[in-house]
């Protein structure tokens, strides 16, 4: 089995909570690209992390973390910024996200930085989420989806507050279509669909990006499942386990974490069966982590994933 690389960001989250009755926020370490690194090792997946981290505790703790779950820091640079901060607040299971830290420590690795080597001995590379809304490490991500010599996933993982306006969603737009253009994989979620394509069904979403050159799309729809458009195949809807949501806090990261770990163990699928049976594993695994609270910390391993869902 060869390996995964993930670029993106690492953060700390405060989550909105209480204790003794009084509002508290507890830190968890976080970020959806760091979530997919987790749950790529979780999954028994070797994944190397690459991103800027900076330089204070927080980034310790970061650093820990990944090196606990046995994820590779070989491709991370340490940053004169302090860790940015995502606190979170909830209407519902779906976390709302608002970014605290200028400059942003996940912003900051730039093309120079990136470790090529890295890059091109990868079976898988991801790329995507709110490092694509930085100059530096846009400038990064296309220098590596470039010199990928494995396949390409791609998972844009939108955040609204960082969208400054009509023109940024736009532009976020042009480059979510040039990287699905060469993507063997979009991921991407029902709320990212509705913003970067308002109107739109989920099929005729999937279908768009399939014209742009993906090779195969997956959208989420939390509770209701996912579809899944694989290549030369229309659109199918894929069921999700009934479970009681207790935090949906990575529960796409986890989809995403399923999907690349099969593709290391297993490579692409055949047929489109084949893509509609690793999307409903996702499902599974995604199911067990909205039963526990925090992201990257409640990523399952294959055997809590069978053992709750044994058939």
């Amino acid at each position: 089995m060869g390996y995964a690389a993930v670029l993106g960001e690492a953060l700390v989250d405060l989550l909105d909570g209480e204790c003794g009755g009084a509002p508290v926020y507890r830190q968890a370490v976080g970020g959806g690209p760091l979530n997919v690194a987790v749950g790529v090792a979780r999954l028994g997946g070797q994944v190397q992390f690459l991103g800027s981290l900076g330089d204070d505790v927080l980034a310790d703790r970061i650093r820990a973390l990944l090196a606990g779950a046995g994820v590779g820091l070989a491709g991370t640079v340490t940053v004169t910024a302090p860790t940015t901060l995502a606190v979170a607040t909830y209407a519902g299971p779906e976390p709302d996200f608002r970014f605290y830290g200028d400059p942003p420590s996940y912003g900051l690795l730039t093309a120079d930085d990136l470790d090529v080597a890295l890059v091109e001995g990868a079976d898988v590379l991801y790329c995507g989420s709110i490092v694509l809304l930085q100059p530096a490490t846009l400038a990064a991500s296309r220098r590596a989806w470039s010199l990928a010599g494995g396949l390409r996933v791609l998972d844009p993982n939108v955040r609204p507050r960082l969208l400054d306006g009509p023109e940024a969603l736009g532009r976020l737009r042009e480059v979510v279509a040039e990287f699905a253009a060469g993507a063997h994989l979009v991921k991407l979620s029902r709320a990212d669909a509705e913003l970067l394509y308002p109107g739109e069904p989920v099929e005729g979403v999937a279908a768009y990006l399939r014209e742009l050159g993906a090779a195969t799309v997956v959208l989420t729809l939390g509770a209701d499942g996912a579809v899944v458009a694989p290549a030369d195949a229309d659109p199918v809807r894929v069921p999700a386990p009934t479970v009681r949501a207790v935090d949906a806090t990575g529960a796409g990261d986890s989809v995403m974490a399923a999907l690349v770990a099969d593709l290391l163990r297993d490579g692409e699928p055949g047929d489109p069966a084949g893509w509609h049976e690793r999307v409903a594993y996702a499902l599974r695994v995604a199911a067990v982590v909205c039963e526990s609270p925090g992201g990257a910390v409640a990523m399952p391993t294959r055997a809590h994933v069978h053992s709750r869902f044994p058939s």
